[in-house]
């Protein structure tokens, strides 16, 4: 079973303190000049559901969750979030622009704590069945991202890792990018945010243009 290519779906991935957010707000307000609908939404999270999986994930107060429980939270999540969200937006014409989405599971738990790539593939191709017509990659050095990640207050349970798990995480993001270039576009998010943000914008003016 093979994904189905999604033309209105682009997701946002990096590791901690890439400047998603700033990002994602462009985005929308690109997207929404043409006139079209726009969703944004994020991984873990989306529905009420995937939230409280999400809280489940972060959350520092309760015993950590095994690599494999983690990644099978986050694979709960996101059905969720492709069934109850994504898919029926999509469905209505609309764009959705995803702050993460299936990549984050290969770097994070695939890279990250070790788990089979295999196995997070047969889930993505069981539980979510789709994929974005473009991912951006915002790529920046561990150790920038953790001190913007960390500059905002206490940590969550992901962000408290060491640094050689997110020089992993990196890696893995990395690899994929490389992987498969037709869908993954690598922007230096070590750049002013602006900067990046503009980036990120001409490359969905691009995509729009292809399909117009």
């Amino acid at each position: 079973m093979s994904l189905q290519v999604q033309p209105r779906l682009i997701t946002l991935e990096g590791g901690e303190g890439a400047g998603k957010s700033t990002v994602l707000a462009a985005l929308r307000e690109a997207l929404a000049a043409t006139g079209a609908e726009v969703l944004c939404t994020r991984e873990p999270g989306g529905t009420p559901l995937a939230e409280q999986i999400r809280g489940l994930l972060l959350d520092t107060h309760h015993e950590p969750a095994t690599p494999e429980a983690e990644l099978l939270l986050v694979f709960a999540g996101r059905a969720q979030h492709v069934s109850e969200t994504v898919l029926p937006a999509l469905r209505r014409g609309a764009w959705v622009v995803s702050d993460r989405f299936t990549d984050a599971s290969y770097a994070y738990q695939g890279e990250g704590r070790g788990l089979d790539p295999e196995f997070i593939a047969e889930l993505e191709r069981r539980v979510v069945g789709i994929e974005p017509a473009l991912t951006l990659l915002l790529d920046v050095p561990v150790a920038i991202g953790l001190q913007r990640a960390r500059g905002r207050g206490a940590a969550d349970r992901i962000e408290a890792e060491r640094e050689d798990f997110f020089e992993r995480v990196r890696a893995g993001y990395r690899a994929r990018a490389q992987s498969q270039p037709q869908r993954f576009h690598v922007i230096d998010a070590s750049q002013p945010a602006d900067v990046v943000a503009a980036e990120a914008v001409a490359r969905v003016r691009r995509l729009l243009e292809a399909g117009a």
